[in-house]
């Protein structure tokens, strides 16, 4: 399949291509290839390809075929490595595969390498020293954003039309809103994590993707989601599969705009006026939109210092096992300076201040579900800003703590964070770019908890209403040697 072709279609499409005999799973891999070596020297968002050994049968699920790319962090394939963006971990390779993993290979999916994340996801931005920054597809100056910056670029840049992203303050969101994708953060408990884990940073993280369109992300969930024997906790079933919401209309909803973010920080002019139109356009849509008084249940420094103390401890631990296992020091030789700001302070949490920051996560979770009694959607920018600099992330971090980095990965996505403590699904969406820069825009929307499929209703309509996916960034790898 010659790469214009290839890049023309999303996930579902290629998949009914196999289906119908017209291209096989070979041909697309080959295709995916191609895509990379055009752009791939430009954007660093695929740290590692390989032989995929998968070989689906065409036809046998909605994603059949389909060349697919997992992150460096949270999912595992035997005999393939899985270095977590770290120095630490540089050359560790898995044992066996992870659920998800056996999930994706059961879905069909053509897995050939891994997309670049930062160090053990503790950041914002994708920037590892490891394997060095990945730089976004709309603006090679710019960062794809983090942790699952990796797969943003990748999907941005045409690589593939979908691939795997975790979130755990907003790492599946903010790559979304940076390059221009769809990205939804499923309920808590919807896909599993295991088995080596039964849940990752007390149940803040979750297993997701970032697509080019609604109906990829849908069809993904379908295939992978439900627990596993030994899960802590499940979400509810959804009604009908995911695919199917995504045609449904959603009805008029009650939806509530967070016009500042929690902090009280500034959103930038560009995306306050983007928030403006996609108020517009949801009540030209129908919906009922008013301004929201959704509280956290607590000030916004006892909620970062309770994602302080949440984040760190599993961090101190993450560290001390790996370092164990592959016989290495903690120090700057293995590990960057904010990660090692974030192990010497959750090394000094102590227990009863760790069950004071699960006690925050239950007040946070209490008080967004009263705020999912009035609305049916919370609306927000994802980012209150465009796309920030490389190297502006980082700079000063040495003199920070492990608080003062978890302060500044907060403010710099300040939306996000509490539905990934009240395990409550969101999903930024590109409804616009900046009319200055060209730069894309994400909204986020989120709903109660196991309430996916509202989300999924509301995209699909805000797809039909104001499609996305021919957009086009500077570096695509349609374009003749990726320009």
């Amino acid at each position: 399949m010659d790469i214009t072709e290839y890049v023309r279609h999303d996930a579902v499409g290629l998949a009914e291509l196999v289906a119908r005999g017209q291209v096989t799973p070979a041909e697309l891999e080959a295709a995916a290839r191609e895509a990379e070596r055009a752009v791939g020297p430009r954007i660093n968002a695929v740290v590692e390809t390989w032989q995929a050994e998968d070989a689906p049968r065409p036809g046998s699920t909605p994603l059949a075929g389909v060349p697919f790319l997992v992150k460096d962090l949270g999912v595992d394939a035997a005999g393939r490595r899985s270095e977590l963006g770290s120095r630490l971990a540089a050359g560790r390779v898995a044992a066996e595969d992870s659920t998800l993993m056996t999930r994706l290979r059961r879905a069909g999916l053509v897995t050939f390498g891994r997309t670049a994340t930062p160090e053990m996801a503790y950041s914002t931005t994708t920037e590892p020293v490891l394997y060095g920054a990945t730089r976004n597809p709309w603006d090679l100056t710019r960062s794809a954003g983090g942790s699952s910056g990796g797969a943003g670029a990748a999907v941005a840049a045409g690589i593939v039309p979908i691939a795997h992203a975790t979130d755990a303050a907003g790492s599946i969101r903010v790559p979304a809103a940076y390059n221009g994708l769809f990205g939804l953060k499923p309920t808590r408990g919807r896909v599993p994590m295991g088995p080596a884990v039964d849940e990752i940073f007390n149940g803040l993280a979750v297993h997701g993707s970032v697509s080019r369109t609604v109906r990829d992300s849908a069809a993904l969930l379908d295939l992978v989601r439900g627990p596993e024997p030994g899960d802590p906790y499940a979400a509810p079933e959804p009604a009908r599969p995911y695919a199917e919401e995504v045609t449904r209309e959603p009805g008029a909803l009650r939806i509530g705009v967070l016009t500042r973010p929690w902090g009280g920080r500034p959103v930038a002019p560009p995306v306050a006026e983007a928030l403006a139109r996609t108020v517009l356009l949801l009540e030209s849509l129908g919906h009922r939109v008013t301004e929201a008084e959704a509280g956290l249940g607590v000030d916004w420094e006892e909620f970062v210092l309770a994602n302080a103390r949440l984040w760190t401890v599993n961090l101190t631990a993450w560290i001390d096992e790996l370092a164990a296992a592959l016989g290495r020091p903690v120090d700057s030789s293995t590990l960057e300076a904010p990660t090692i700001a974030g192990y010497r302070y959750g090394r000094g949490v102590g227990g009863a201040e760790f069950v004071t920051a699960l006690a925050v996560r239950n007040r946070v979770s209490r008080g967004l579900a009263r705020a999912f009694e009035a609305y049916d959607v919370l609306l927000s920018p994802t980012v209150p800003d465009l796309p920030v600099p490389l190297g502006t992330h980082g700079r000063g971090a040495e003199a920070l703590d492990g608080l003062g980095w978890l302060r500044r990965i907060l403010e710099l996505s300040p939306f996000t964070a509490a539905f990934n403590v009240a395990g409550t699904p969101a999903m930024s969406v590109p409804l616009t770019t900046d009319t200055g820069t060209g730069l894309p825009i994400g909204m986020q929307f989120a709903a109660g908890y196991g309430l996916e499929g509202r989300l999924f209703r509301l995209a699909g309509q805000l797809e039909r209403e104001n499609p996305w996916s021919e957009r086009r960034p500077a570096v695509w790898a349609g374009h003749r040697r990726g320009r």
